[in-house]
This record gives structure tokens, C-alpha cells and sequence, in this order.
């Protein structure tokens, strides 16, 4: 193990034992604060796609979201997780099924990895950001596959709690960047 992977699991360890620790109440309010400040943001607003996920455990809570942006009548596409840690797309109409390694996903027909280029924003989750926007994952690497086939310019918004925006990230050449950060105090520009 390289000191890149060894910093990135050092920080993931003091992440995820901090999640852990929050309770159920916090988390609810800390997804409505997020979820508003989302919403009212004018990418947000003027999208007619939106890729999101569904948020599982303890990570920042995606539901006040979803529900938001399906009530403003945006197209939502959520990832299907493939095998091999890639993500597949298909659109979400409210309805979730149970898929593998604990996780819920929409039951429509898979659009395509390339669906995620369709999007107008693009909501990821991460463990932590920096004030370059670069996003630290869970370390599949799903996420910035997928970020890979974002166009340039395209509003690209990770989910945090505000404690997980650092001053740096350890950072590897597979690494994407991220235009925001969304906590449950502010939306970060980068």
C-alpha cells in the first residue's frame, strides 16, 4: 500500500467512526437542510435531469432530496451498481427494489453507462472534499468512473456533513474533482 492509499484509509477510518456517531434525529434534519439548499440552487433549478443517488446507512440522507426533485418534475436517474463496481443508470419514479450489497435502486430499464453525460447536475456521494473540489470516496472507484463521463462544465455536487469538507484530500491520478459540496450549512462553490 502506497501513502496515498494509506492517508485516504487513515481518513476514511476517522470518517465513517464520525458518522457513525451521529444521531438518527441529526441525521433527518442535516438530509431536510441539504435537500433545501439543493433545491433552491439555480443549476438545481433549471435542470431537466438531475443524477442522484440513493443514500444508505449513514451517509449524508438523499430522501428529502429525491422527493424534492421529483415533486419539481425533474428527470431523475439513479445508478445501478454493476458487478465490477461500475454504475449503469435508469430512471426513478418514486419507486425503489432492494439490489445487492444492501443498496436500493429503480427498477426500470438500465439506460446505459453513458446516461450520466445526459444530466444537467450530478449529485455523488464522497467521504470528504477539499477546497479544490476534490472528492474522496469510499475507494471502489465507482464514482469517479462515473464522473469521468461527465461533460466539462456540467454542475457536479458531492453530499457531505460540514466536519468532512478538509483542507486537503489525499489525492491519486484517478481522482475527479467536483464543481460543489453541499453540507448541511452551506452550498460550496469550488
Amino acid at each position: 500500500m502506497d501513502h496515498i492509499e494509506s492517508a485516504k484509509l487513515a481518513i476514511r477510518d476517522q470518517l465513517l467512526t464520525a458518522r457513525g456517531r451521529q444521531p438518527v434525529a441529526e441525521l433527518a434534519a442535516r438530509a431536510q437542510a441539504r435537500a433545501a439548499l439543493l433545491l433552491a440552487a439555480p443549476e438545481v433549478r433549471r435542470a431537466a435531469t438531475v443524477a442522484a443517488y440513493v443514500s444508505v446507512g449513514r451517509e449524508p440522507g438523499t430522501g428529502p432530496l429525491l422527493d424534492g426533485l421529483l415533486s419539481l418534475g425533474k428527470r431523475v436517474i439513479l445508478p445501478l451498481l454493476q458487478p465490477d463496481n461500475d454504475l449503469d443508470w435508469a430512471v426513478h419514479d418514486g419507486r425503489l427494489v432492494s439490489a445487492s450489497r444492501g443498496l436500493l435502486e429503480p427498477d426500470g430499464r438500465p439506460l446505459g453507462f453513458d446516461a450520466i453525460a445526459t444530466a444537467d447536475v450530478v449529485i455523488v456521494p464522497g467521504l470528504a472534499v477539499d477546497p479544490t473540489g476534490m472528492r474522496m470516496g469510499r475507494g471502489g472507484g465507482s464514482y469517479d468512473r462515473a464522473l469521468g463521463r461527465v461533460p466539462v462544465g456540467t454542475f457536479t455536487c458531492v453530499l457531505l456533513n460540514s466536519e468532512e469538507v478538509l483542507p486537503q484530500v489525499p489525492r491519486d491520478s484517478h481522482d475527479r474533482h467536483v464543481s460543489a459540496a453541499a453540507t448541511e450549512l452551506d452550498l460550496l462553490r469550488f
